[in-house]
């Protein structure tokens, strides 16, 4: 499982490192696409052959979801980190979750994310009041 944020830098050739705590669990490759609410998302082997059969049920419901399935994986891109823990993330995914300089490499569960530094203390905001309020949370014990 993944879990925590870190704030990392890209360097000039569009790559990213990795937080330590992540690369065991990446090191034998990884893929990353594009994912809801403008964010990259990270995905080990296992997790990105669910989510490839999760995507083809998907396209079976009409255009609209073909279309969608055909971006994700025409933008999808296969990782393997480096020794010292580098990623390198394709230019297209890099304007898609218009990432530049200094990007949010947060943990969400089963994948990594990584945010625009902006973006990211939008959601983290939002995602924070609601745990304030425990809006949507009551049927998990909260």
């Amino acid at each position: 499982m993944f879990f925590g944020e870190y704030k990392h830098s890209l360097d000039a050739k569009g790559r990213l490192i990795l937080p330590a705590k992540f690369r065991d669990r990446l090191e034998r490759g990884a893929y990353v696409t594009k994912v809801v609410d403008g964010c990259l998302a990270i995905w080990t082997e296992e997790e990105f052959a669910v989510r490839m059969e999760q995507m083809l049920e998907k396209a079976r419901r009409g255009e609209a979801e073909r279309n969608v399935m055909r971006a994700w994986a025409a933008g999808a891109a296969e990782l393997t980190p480096d020794k010292q823990g580098r990623i390198a993330l394709p230019a297209a995914l890099r304007e898609f979750a218009a990432l530049d300089d200094d990007v949010m490499v947060i943990g969400a569960i089963n994948h990594v994310e990584l945010w625009n530094l902006a973006r990211w203390q939008s959601v983290e905001t939002a995602g924070s009041e609601g745990l304030s309020s425990g809006e949507g949370l009551a049927d998990m014990g909260f």
